[in-house]
């Protein structure tokens, strides 16, 4: 099929006609390898999402594209507020946990509220009603949002600028956070979306911790500027063996994973990645090993919904939500030599559940089940995501915003 025909053909169809030889585009970019991620290709940065011939192309166009350009002096801006700010640490909080110990985290399910008829008594739940108060300075929630918004903007600042002051700015929020006896956070979740008079912590408040998939990234990146030592990066990587100690061992831990929705995915998906991390390969290969059979053929159905988020007020959104974790998990897979993009289970894929959300794009009015606000951004990123995968030109590629900086723009072939 010529290429001036293919482009006018709409995406879906466009998505079915693609070829191997247009994925094979990608085939001689660098290789995620193991524990090491992509360090080998990238000076020693040892990152497993920001990939090195992504950043470099997008460093390379800085000078001369007036979008990349303004996203850049748009995160310069963020870093340079990152960098006067007190880096975030759980020992801030107002509230003390249960256990005592300000250093273990703590936060509120979103979705539990005081209850009306009866004020002092036990949280009651309203899905897809966020309460304010997860983000107030009783809690650690925001506090972790903060690290991992100035840790992932610092690291890119030094990446994109070569100014070792923003590298020495996001060693010092992870150094707060995770390895300073004073502020460090403790390995553990058992405290995290707890719901006064129901539970002081819960298996839900695993999914609080995927923020640390960007934190071991940023640490990755400012690699060459040494700003982290590498006693600091073996202790970095001690903290999340713990954490992952915590996450296979904990009953909050296991019950987390044995959830059937996004939850279990997440889980899935943080194990893997921190287990790589901190060079525990042997977890993260087990984690792979079983999510076709575990979470493609249990929480994909034959056209490729997700019923586990069906039945939510913000059903299109978990299920964009749902397929990041997953793609998370797939990428982390890439790194063991596991392509979990094309894996099939009973005929269910990962392919065919992007495939279904994909199909709504533009398409608001037709979703079939309850979404209390059209998630139009989130999908075009997951897209992106989908097309690095299954692409180039396996769907739509809008690359605008802050991703200018993270993901490189495609060139459409010519007419």
């Amino acid at each position: 099929m010529k290429s001036a025909t293919l482009a006018r053909l709409p995406w879906a169809i466009l998505a079915a006609a693609a070829t191997p030889s247009a994925a094979a585009a990608f085939s001689s970019t660098p290789a995620c390898e193991t524990s090491e991620g992509y360090s080998a290709s990238f000076d020693g940065r040892r990152t497993f999402a920001l990939r090195p011939a992504d950043l470099e192309a997008i460093r390379a166009a800085l000078p001369n594209d007036p979008a990349i350009g303004a996203a850049y002096r748009k995160l310069i801006a963020r870093a340079d507020k990152a960098l006067a700010a007190k880096p975030a640490s759980v020992i801030d909080k107002r509230s003390i946990p249960v256990s005592g110990d300000r250093h273990d985290y703590v936060s509120l399910a979103r979705y539990w509220w005081p209850d009306p008829a009866n004020p002092k008594g036990a949280y009651v739940r309203r899905d897809g009603d966020t309460n304010p108060d997860i983000e107030s300075d009783r809690f650690d929630r925001a506090a972790l949002a903060q690290m991992v918004h100035d840790a992932d903007t610092l690291a890119l600042a030094y990446y994109y600028s070569d100014d070792r002051k923003y590298a020495e700015g996001a060693a010092r929020v992870i150094r707060t956070w995770f390895l300073d006896p004073a502020t460090a956070m403790n390995p553990n979740m058992d405290f995290a979306q707890a719901v006064p008079g129901v539970s002081n912590g819960r298996a839900e408040g695993v999914l609080d911790g995927a923020g640390f998939i960007a934190a071991i990234d940023a640490a990755g990146l400012i690699a060459p500027s040494g700003a982290l030592t590498p006693t600091e990066m073996t202790a970095l990587e001690g903290w999340f063996s713990r954490y992952v100690d915590w996450m296979l061992k904990s009953p909050n831990g296991r019950a987390e994973g044995k959830a059937s929705n996004n939850h279990g995915l997440w889980y899935d998906a943080q194990v893997t990645r921190f287990a790589l991390f901190a060079r525990r390969s042997d977890v993260a290969r087990r984690i792979v090993a079983a999510f076709p059979a575990r979470r493609i053929a249990r929480q994909v159905d034959p056209s490729g919904a997700l019923p586990g988020e069906l039945t939510r007020t913000r059903s299109f959104h978990y299920s964009l939500y749902a397929l990041d974790a997953a793609y998370t998990l797939a990428d982390s897979a890439a790194c063991l030599g596991v392509d979990l993009y094309r894996a099939e289970e009973q005929g269910r894929s990962l392919r065919t559940a992007t495939d279904y959300v994909a199909a709504y794009r533009g398409r608001s009015a037709d979703w079939p089940y309850k979404e209390q606000s059209w998630p139009t951004a989130m999908l075009d990123r997951l897209l992106v995501r989908a097309d690095d995968a299954w692409g180039p030109g396996a769907y739509p590629r809008a690359v605008d915003g802050d991703l200018l900086l993270r993901r490189r723009i495609i060139p459409k072939d010519p007419e």
